[in-house]
């Protein structure tokens, strides 16, 4: 099965409540699509933390292998995998250079965990620019950290 994993990342004040959004599309054998959105929220995070979090929340949501394309507006995530940095931090034990610690190890692990039954690739799209779904993920969240900004 092929699917369109979006996703995007919000914090208010970095770190502060924060969320993420998500929309998981796939067509299915009569031509039909089919769309699962999420979100969540945080009361103190980071704008990293969310952007790995909305992928994490659509890889984990599938329930079997799928070829996954993942389509963020997060240089960070997309550059991590398409610019090969993360075969780098796990060579060097989670380290970028020789004393410097990746941060958010504890996502990063699990989401190369996630990504483990399926086939997955990433394609980075610019944010704020009209691109549909991914203005519906950052709608996603920025709802849920301002719903967490009380």
């Amino acid at each position: 099965m092929n699917v369109t994993l979006y996703s995007d990342g919000s914090a208010r004040g970095n770190p502060g409540p924060g969320g993420f959004g998500t929309i998981l599309e796939y067509i299915d054998s009569k031509g039909e699509l089919h769309t699962r959105e999420y979100s969540g929220g945080f009361k103190d995070t980071t704008n990293n933390r969310m952007e790995l979090m909305g992928v994490i929340t659509g890889l984990e949501a599938l329930n079997k292998p799928c070829r996954v394309e993942v389509i963020t507006d997060s240089k960070y995530v997309s550059d991590a995998f398409n610019k090969h940095w993360i075969e780098g931090w796990i060579r060097k034990d989670w380290r970028r250079g020789k004393t410097d610690e990746v941060k958010n190890i504890d996502l990063w692990t699990r989401l190369l965990a996630a990504m483990n039954p399926h086939q997955v690739t990433f394609t980075w799209v610019k944010g704020h620019a009209g691109h549909p779904q991914n203005e519906r993920c950052d709608k996603l969240a920025t709802t849920a950290a301002d719903s967490l900004d009380k």
